[in-house]
């Protein structure tokens, strides 16, 4: 009878610690299998672009030039978009010019004039090239030019 009675204390005290005996071996395998894969597909450095900064891409900036002409000494009120989409109005004797230069990706040019005589015309370049040319004739001549995307 004893001997069933250790018996039974032995057993109980393996089932008391099978459990967290399993569990620990199978957290050391798992710990094992992720450290491995981690090896062979992630990077060892958590930081490996840490201070690398940002690249900036060189482009060349877009220069736009507004113009607007007519009779010599006539005067225009004009009114033209910025590369902010600022509007700028100007009464100014003709002819009459202004640069603008920015590094926008892309540009809205408009530009409206009207003159007190009856000639005017406008003309709207970017980067050296006439992207659009209008002239009117007439008591207060007025034009407009406009280039969606520049």
């Amino acid at each position: 009878m004893p001997a069933g009675r250790w018996a039974g204390r032995g057993l109980s005290g393996l089932a008391k610690i099978w459990i967290p005996l399993v569990l620990v071996v199978v957290l050391a395998v798992a710990g094992l299998v992720v450290s491995r894969l981690h090896g062979e597909f992630a990077s060892r450095d958590l930081n490996a672009n840490a201070g690398a900064g940002i690249e900036i891409v060189q482009f060349n900036p877009k220069v736009v030039t507004y113009e607007v002409y007519g009779a010599q000494g006539d005067t225009a009120q004009i009114g033209y978009f910025d590369p902010d989409a600022k509007v700028h109005e100007v009464s100014a004797p003709l002819p009459w010019t202004v640069t603008v230069s920015t590094t926008l990706p892309t540009v809205f040019a408009s530009l409206m004039a009207r003159a007190d005589g009856d000639q005017i015309g406008c003309r709207v370049t970017v980067n050296g090239t006439v992207r659009e040319e209008q002239s009117a004739s007439g008591v207060n001549a007025q034009t407009y030019c406009l280039v969606k995307s520049a």
